[in-house]
């Protein structure tokens, strides 16, 4: 499979783009054409319901039509493909997450070798058919079932391997980039993991709404999504009454065969999950926690089938690992205790989804400016991201981004790009941070060309004023796209700066260029406190320095990236040092010739129910 994939990798690559997103629309089609088989295939296999099979059938299409519209401005010449891509595809969205990671590989004229979940090979094999009949060349797109730790593992460590996407636990992921690391070459990992995904609830909400959005993004896939509620965070003063409706309403469901169309939750995908989930409510139990549980029926006893819990905690530090399936935590917090809510999650480390129900709108901005998630959803479920309109990926231990469904997905599957075009599927773009040129930026060029100039020699400074006038005109941070979506919903994407990124540089010249892209993408940059990068620092003008911060122990600190300028064997040791240290997979990023400004900023997403607000002002102002 590796060899043809490598001999097939210069002739699918060659292929026009516009061929090549016929391809996937015809897929697109074939798919639809195909709804009877995949959506039987999909209850059978995976255990959806009717309703999440149809959701499903429709998001692999939306993909296809998606990253084909994206690639039909690419040129082969300025957007050269990586080569073989392995994607490593989940069992909870076996044809959705598996067409969407190889229809964008192949869009981006990369050969693929899909490697689907043990548990769902059947409607993955029946995709990659039609993807075939489609067009794509058998060489082009192999499919490789087998056990991640034999087949997957193999491929990964394989140097013919050229990209990776994966959808899974933030463990393997972490795993799979040590992998990566330790081959060398800095290769592309596209990775979208797990998240503690909570929603709060203030007391303005309405508790009616509340309750039906909280059984969907809990209970709905018996909980089996990445985006699914983990824990509902109760204000003090409307908690009880929320809690009895929530119970009343659990009570309501209907668990059972997927096959019968009256089955609102079906069974977890196998025994080890089951017994996981399990484990964690009896351990719950345990330690004195309120459990409430809609009984199992009779029909159940033979199956993976887990009962809908609700459990009450305390602190939010009790929860651990995420519990992928059915199970909603549910804590309460003070009214004047929001802002240390916040810190708490974020203090968990994952950023995926979070939901916030409220109608003051002072609430909804305060969480959007602290939430470090990458989906916030604003009176409304958490689930059922659509393409296009609310990008999903998360951030920290959610994931490496970008985002898959967004504008910058497909360029991290190929060699280099001269960017995105935003204007592609945005209604409308809008800046929301600094201007055009950050003052940092220009304060630093201004320096530059008066008492900065003698520490350059010959063009350098030429050099980096080219460098500033392509981060300029490559700048993401601080702008807000405005997507398209149904009547009574405002869906954003906003592109915002890392925080702080670190940066190793051989000469004075490159750390300055490192400077100059933290401050044009909106970021801090923190050094090594050494001897020359402590007298640079003196010298650098105010408004420059104070983005700056230098530290002996700076690798052991917090920081969203690291910049490296050197050899290809000293940035491989960086590389191998990055994914060996605990935590959030971070980018390493080397000038080529300038940094990738879309890799030092995060994309989130925000989606708002305006009509929950008391109306819909797009409608209100029709006609006027």
């Amino acid at each position: 499979a590796l060899a043809a994939a490598e001999a097939a990798a210069r002739p699918w690559a060659r292929t026009p783009p516009a061929e090549r997103a016929a391809c996937l629309e015809r897929a697109a089609d074939l798919l639809e054409a195909h709804t009877d088989e995949l959506l039987a295939l999909a209850v059978r296999e995976a255990g959806k319901s009717w309703a999440n099979a149809v959701a499903e059938l429709r998001e692999a299409v939306d993909f296809c039509r998606y990253y084909a519209q994206q690639a039909r401005g690419f040129d082969n010449g300025t957007h050269p493909a990586l080569g073989p891509v392995l994607c490593i595809s989940p069992w909870n969205f076996p044809l959705a997450i598996f067409s969407g990671q190889l229809a964008a590989a192949l869009a981006a004229g990369n050969p693929v070798i899909a490697k689907p979940a043990e548990q769902t090979p059947l409607i993955a094999a029946a995709a990659v058919r039609l993807f075939h009949a489609a067009g794509v060349p058998a060489a082009a797109l192999q499919l490789l079932p087998g056990r991640g730790e034999t087949v997957g593992a193999a491929l990964v460590a394989d140097p013919r391997i050229r990209g990776v996407m994966f959808t899974g636990s933030t463990e393997v992921a972490t795993l799979i980039n040590r992998s990566l690391a330790a081959r060398g070459g800095n290769v592309p990992l596209i990775a979208e993991t797990g998240g503690q995904n909570a929603m709060i609830v203030d007391s303005t909400a309405l508790a009616e709404q509340v309750v039906g959005d909280v059984l969907a993004s809990s209970f709905d896939s018996a909980g089996q999504r990445c985006s699914a509620l983990r824990v509902l965070c109760l204000q003090d003063d409307v908690a009880e009454r929320v809690l009895h409706m929530l119970r009343g309403a659990l009570g309501e469901l209907r668990i059972g065969d997927p096959a019968d169309v009256r089955t609102d939750i079906g069974p977890v995908i196998d025994a080890e999950a089951r017994d996981g989930l399990e484990a964690h409510v009896a351990a719950m139990r345990g330690r004195g926690a309120q459990v409430t549980r809609l009984p199992l029926p009779d029909t159940c006893a033979h199956g993976t089938f887990v009962a809908p819990t609700i459990i009450e905690i305390g602190t939010f530090d009790e929860l651990g690992r995420e519990q992928f399936g059915p199970i909603l935590h549910v804590l309460r917090y003070p009214a004047a205790g929001l802002g240390r809510l916040l810190d708490a999650i974020d203090a968990s480390g994952y950023g995926l989804t979070m939901g916030v129900h409220t109608r003051i709108d002072e609430t909804v901005d305060h969480v959007a400016a602290r939430a470090r998630v990458g989906n916030l959803y604003v009176n409304r479920n958490m689930i059922g991201a659509v393409v296009g309109v609310q990008p999903f990926g998360g951030e920290g231990l959610s994931g490496t981004g970008p985002k898959a469904g967004g504008p910058l997905y497909l360029h991290r599957l190929l060699q280099r790009s001269p960017g995105p075009e935003l204007a592609n599927g945005a209604v409308r773009i809008e800046r929301t941070a600094h201007g055009d040129a950050p003052a940092p930026m220009d304060a630093l060029l201004d320096w530059l060309d008066g008492a900065g100039r003698a520490l350059l020699e010959g063009d350098e400074l030429a050099v980096l004023r080219d460098r500033a006038d392509a981060y300029r005109a490559r700048a993401v941070s601080g702008l807000r796209l405005a997507l398209p979506g149904p009547t009574g919903e405002d869906d954003s994407l906003r592109f915002v700066a890392r925080g702080t990124v670190a940066g190793v540089a051989p000469s004075t010249p490159a750390a300055l260029h490192q400077l100059l892209a933290a401050l044009a993408t909106g970021n801090r940059i923190v050094f090594d406190d050494s001897p020359a990068l402590r007298s640079l620092y003196r010298m650098l003008p105010e408004a420059a320095a104070r983005h700056v911060r230098l530290d002996a122990h700076w690798f052991d600190g917090d920081f969203g990236a690291l910049l490296v300028d050197a050899a290809d064997a000293e940035a491989d040791a960086w590389q191998r040092r990055l994914a060996a240290r605990p935590g959030p997979i971070l980018p390493l990023l080397r000038p080529a010739p300038e940094y990738d400004p879309c890799r030092l900023v995060h994309e989130r997403t925000l989606s708002i129910n305006t009509a929950a607000a008391g109306g819909n002002a797009s409608l209100m102002a029709m006609g006027a």
